[in-house]
C-alpha cells in the first residue's frame, strides 16, 4: 500500500487516530515559533483533516491546505464547514500547486517522513515562500521502530537534526532553529507487542 492509499483509507478515522499519536502541544509549539500575524497567507502542507489549518484560522490566517489525499481534504472541508478562508488543493511533495514567492508561512506537521525525497519536499516548500517568509516543520527524530513503515506507510524512520539543518540551508533558508518540543509521538503496533514513543522536533527557517 502506498502512503496515498493509506491516508485515503484512514481519512474518516484520522482525527481520532491523531489524538492517540500526539497532542495539541505540537501545534502550539509550531505556532509559537512562527509568530503568526493575522491576515497572512499560510500553506499547510500535508494538511490531512486540518489539525494545523484549524489552528491557523483561529489566528486569523488565510490558508492553502494541500494534501495528496482527496479523502483527507474532504474530511477537512466538512469539519471546517467549507470555511471561506481555506482553499483545499491536491498536490504532491515534489509539485505543490502554488506559485513562487506568494505565501508568508509554510507549515508541515508529521509530513516529511511520508515523502519520497525530503530535500526536494523542503525545496518545494521554500519555493512558494516569500523572501522573509518562514517555514516550520514538526516531525519525528530518528528512531528504530520498523513497524511504523509496515503499518502506517512511513517512508523514513525519523530524521537526524543535523540533516534537517543541512536540507534547510540547501533550500535557501537562514536563521535555522531546530529544537525538541518536549512532546513524543506514541503508537502501538497492530500486534500489541511493540510500542513506540518518539521525540518530536520543531525546525524553522526564514527564506533568504
Amino acid at each position: 500500500m502506498s502512503s496515498k492509499d493509506y491516508f485515503e483509507e484512514v481519512a474518516p478515522e484520522w482525527d481520532n487516530m491523531r489524538q492517540t499519536f500526539f497532542s495539541e502541544g505540537v501545534r502550539e509549539k509550531a505556532f509559537t515559533l512562527a509568530k503568526i500575524q493575522p491576515e497572512t497567507l499560510v500553506a499547510d502542507i500535508g494538511a490531512g483533516t486540518g489539525f494545523i489549518t484549524e489552528g491557523l484560522l483561529a489566528h486569523g490566517a488565510k490558508v492553502i491546505a494541500i494534501d495528496q489525499s482527496a479523502a483527507m481534504l474532504d474530511e477537512l472541508s466538512k469539519k471546517l464547514n467549507h470555511h471561506p478562508n481555506v482553499d483545499c488543493l491536491l498536490g504532491d511533495s515534489d509539485h505543490l500547486p502554488v506559485s513562487d514567492n506568494i505565501v508568508d508561512y509554510v507549515f508541515a506537521n508529521m509530513y516529511l517522513h511520508h515523502v519520497e525525497s525530503p530535500l526536494k519536499a523542503i525545496q518545494e516548500m521554500a519555493r512558494i515562500l516569500k523572501p522573509g517568509g518562514k517555514l516550520i516543520i514538526t516531525d519525528l527524530d530518528e528512531h528504530s521502530f520498523g513497524f511504523l513503515k509496515e503499518e502506517h506507510q512511513d517512508r523514513w524512520m525519523g530524521f537526524e537534526r543535523d540533516k534537517i539543518r543541512q536540507w534547510f540551508d540547501l533550500s535557501g533558508l537562514k536563521d535555522i532553529q531546530i529544537d525538541c518540543i518536549s512532546e513524543n509521538c506514541c503508537a502501538a503496533s497492530c500486534t500489541g507487542d511493540t510500542k513506540a514513543s518518539i521525540s518530536i522536533f520543531a525546525a524553522s527557517g526564514v527564506k533568504r
